[in-house]
């Protein structure tokens, strides 16, 4: 038989239940680390309250910006690691995000709940790529039947990635018998022609010394954006920009922009875009070279537009938020170089590949093509 409780102790009113009384501390601690574990389990449970880290900061130039980022809106950091992140692409049948390590030769996915994971490697150079800088993938989109289509560094090329994910169809390597720089960007336009750019970061190499070219096997003297028709044919559609790099329409189609990743020439590009799908004349849209200029990191890169038209781009300090007029309403400032950006989830959801970082915010907008 259990004592009763006044077997053992005292009913004076000063020493009633002392047992309890000692174990108030040892409860309180018990009680504090509940709750810190229950804060710290948050993130694991799908809490809306900050499961990953702040990275960056917003700055709100113009009051029209309000309407695309909320004020209480954050940038999150979701993984790293990466030696250079690039080309973000949101994979809807699977709802996963899919980004490119430039350096390391590998497409990462990224997924809700499950985080980083290697999905591809090597997803570019497949031989002798010791001495390349940058061997690996760069930006991605998909075609019309969803396979992944991008561009490969390393084997200066345009590939899909056909279902079977492992079998690699060469789209487009050269141009008139030469062989592409290192394609970097490219858009689908609605009638199913890909365009595309083509700079030489691709061919820059470990290695290099003073006195060497800068990126050697350059069958080329221009850096060229390309358009390849959904028939197969190549068509240069300019060759005016020293270093074209991210890419992308209009939600009418009518104007093509393209940044340009010269320190002397930091600016965005837009191209009025004729009926045959070459391109007419193009104005500078946005210049950023003052910020260049200054040292700020990063320049002029890859880009996405909303459903309204407002440019989101990569460039000196962050991702610029442009309105179609070309007015800067704010910066995502990820205090980073930046390299490219693009809508996901449900299509208000902007990730964005920074440095060596993946990220993400949510907006109140949504991307051009998403219902």
């Amino acid at each position: 038989m259990l004592p009763r409780y006044t077997d053992t102790v005292p009913t004076t009113r000063t020493r009633r239940f002392p047992i309890v009384k000692k174990s108030l501390p040892l409860l309180s601690a018990f009680v504090a680390l509940a709750a810190a574990l229950a804060w710290l389990a948050a993130p694991m449970r799908g809490d809306e309250k900050k499961p990953f880290p702040p990275f960056g900061k917003i700055d709100r130039i113009d009051p029209a910006f309000d309407k695309l980022i909320a004020p209480d809106a954050y940038l999150e950091n979701l993984a790293d690691g990466y030696g250079w992140a690039e080309g973000p692409i949101w994979i809807k049948d699977g709802g996963y995000l899919l980004n490119s390590d430039t350096i390391g030769n590998t497409m990462f996915k990224w997924k809700e709940g499950e985080g980083k994971s290697v999905f591809l490697h090597p997803s570019g150079c497949l031989h002798d790529c010791d001495d390349i800088k940058e061997p690996g993938s760069n930006g991605m989109t998909v075609d019309s039947e969803g396979r992944l289509v991008f561009c490969d560094h390393g084997n200066r090329r345009v590939a899909r990635l056909e279902k079977d994910g492992k079998t690699r169809t060469t789209l487009a390597d050269k141009y008139e018998g030469k062989r592409f720089n290192s394609p970097n960007d490219l858009v689908y336009k609605s009638n199913g022609d890909l365009y595309f750019t083509d700079p030489p970061y691709g061919l820059s190499r470990k290695s290099h010394k003073e006195g060497e070219p800068e990126f050697p096997g350059m069958e080329m003297d221009y850096c060229g954006v390309y358009r390849l028709s959904k028939a197969g044919k190549v068509t240069l559609l300019t060759k005016e920009m020293t270093k074209p790099n991210g890419i992308a329409f209009s939600p009418d189609e009518k104007t093509l922009y393209v940044s340009n990743s010269d320190p002397e020439k930091a600016v965005w590009m837009a191209f009025d875009v004729k009926d045959d799908g070459t391109l007419g004349r193009g104005r500078v849209f946005y210049d950023a070279t003052e910020g260049a200029k200054k040292k700020l990191l990063g320049l002029p890169d890859g880009m996405k537009i909303d459903k309204d038209g407002n440019l989101f781009g990569a460039g000196p300090g962050g991702v610029f938020v442009l309105s179609p007029e070309g007015k800067l309403l704010g910066m995502i400032a990820t205090g980073v170089a930046t390299s490219n950006c693009n809508w996901g989830d449900d299509g208000s959801v902007l990730y964005i590949t920074a440095d060596h970082n993946l990220t993400r915010i949510k907006t109140k907008t949504k991307g051009a093509g998403w219902k």
